[in-house]
């Protein structure tokens, strides 16, 4: 019996506006009504999850976000997991990358920051409410200097046609991080930082065994997930790689998928 539902936001909980829909936030509150622990799991900063969830707290308690950073309890804004970059290592790689044409955003504290108003607007262009605790620094580099707190996650946007590849060159000589990277920008976050790593450690918080976890994604930053979960989804809009290991996959996130695990898997399961 399913216990604990990590479920991905961008491309799988949220739709092709980022919203999530009617039919699945009911299915989220029959899933939450029926005792199992909702887990949103996604790459952002946990000051910019959905803000559809921002009321229904009922819905969750954990929260696993900046791509396994942080695991946070968010009845009382504890760290139930943490994996960071250090200070000297985010500091290092902003110099190496100072003649590149880039644009600079962090995750430090649950916070997301961004450099310059250019990547702002665009935030909001793309994310609309989402991007609404979205803050703005003039210089990543001394906002990285004056924080005491946890530096989760940076993401360059390339600017230039060069940039990808020079910046990719220069990641390479940090053992120390990971990368992600898009046709356009590139995750980096501390290699000891996974959704699946960050899964299993809540689950080991919890009590949690592997056969009572189920997750929903559809990006190749979910596979970690898939390797510590009983009962795997991937969207119908998943990578290959995931579809190949999951146990079912399910209608688009156009087409509320998500509603569909909810409820002809997993709650289905509990009255069969």
């Amino acid at each position: 019996m399913i216990q604990l539902l990590a479920i991905d936001m961008d491309g799988t909980c949220l739709n092709q506006h980022s919203k999530i829909s009617a039919k699945t936030m009911t299915a989220l509150k029959l899933a939450a009504k029926a005792g199992i622990q909702i887990a949103p799991t996604t790459g952002r900063a946990l000051s910019c999850l959905p803000y559809q969830l921002s009321n229904q707290k009922d819905l969750y308690r954990y929260v696993i976000s900046s791509n396994g950073a942080q695991v946070t309890d968010c009845t009382n804004m504890k760290s139930v997991y943490t994996a960071s970059i250090s200070k000297s290592t985010a500091l290092s790689l902003l110099s190496q990358c100072r003649s590149e044409r880039l644009g600079i955003s962090a995750h430090i504290s649950h916070e997301y920051l961004v450099q310059g108003y250019l990547l702002i607007l665009l935030g909001y262009f793309i994310y609309g409410r989402d991007a609404e605790n979205t803050k703005y620094v003039r210089n990543m580099a001394k906002a990285i200097q004056n924080t005491d707190g946890d530096l989760e996650e940076l993401q360059f946007y390339f600017l230039s046609k060069n940039a990808a590849g020079n910046t990719k060159n220069i990641l390479a000589e940090f053992s120390d991080l990971s990368a992600a990277y898009d046709s356009s920008y590139v995750e980096i976050f501390p290699k000891n930082a996974s959704k699946g790593e960050a899964l299993s450690r809540l689950a080991s918080y919890l009590h949690i065994q592997k056969e009572c976890i189920a997750c929903i994604g559809d990006g190749e930053n979910d596979l970690g997930m898939f390797r510590v979960s009983g009962l795997r989804f991937a969207m119908g809009n998943a990578v290959s790689a995931l579809k190949q290991q999951a146990d079912y996959i399910l209608p688009s996130n156009r087409e509320d998928g998500v509603a569909e695990a909810i409820s002809r898997y997993i709650l289905h399961e509990r009255t069969s």
